[in-house]
């Protein structure tokens, strides 16, 4: 079983169904808690009450499928090590990107991506996969 870790394009691009999620049905899912505040984002600013309560309803069974990591002091360690990094290399990132990638240095999971500017790979101690 795969350990993944989602980014918040490709939490979107399951929940959709843009991608085919069967190919996930074996692996243990999660997503950084900065992942899940990004999806509700999308709620708070939904053009309809009908329309965020839909997104809410389907965040609500995201969440009893897909483990949501917490930003505890291993996070931060990790977190600062990648700031550091980037910082040092002079290549800056996003900072929700920087936590998403924490998380998966902290944890030892692969990130599963379709945000090639995040450039997750290049960083120290993070593995990375395009969705399959």
């Amino acid at each position: 079983m795969r350990q993944l870790l989602f980014d918040t394009k490709m939490l979107i691009a399951y929940e959709r169904g843009t991608i085919d999620a069967t190919r996930y049905d074996e692996d243990d899912i999660a997503i950084g808690a900065i992942t899940l505040a990004e999806f509700r984002v999308g709620i708070e600013l939904a053009d309809t009450a009908e329309r965020a309560a839909a997104r809410s309803a389907k965040l609500a069974a995201l969440e009893e499928q897909i483990e949501v990591l917490e930003y505890t002091p291993g996070t931060a360690a990790a977190h600062a090590r990648l700031i550091a990094h980037t910082k040092r290399s002079g290549t800056p990132r996003g900072a929700y990107d920087l936590i998403i990638a924490a998380h998966a240095a902290e944890s030892g999971r692969r990130i599963v991506s379709t945000d090639s500017a995040a450039r997750f790979g290049d960083l120290p101690g993070v593995d990375t996969q395009n969705p399959e």
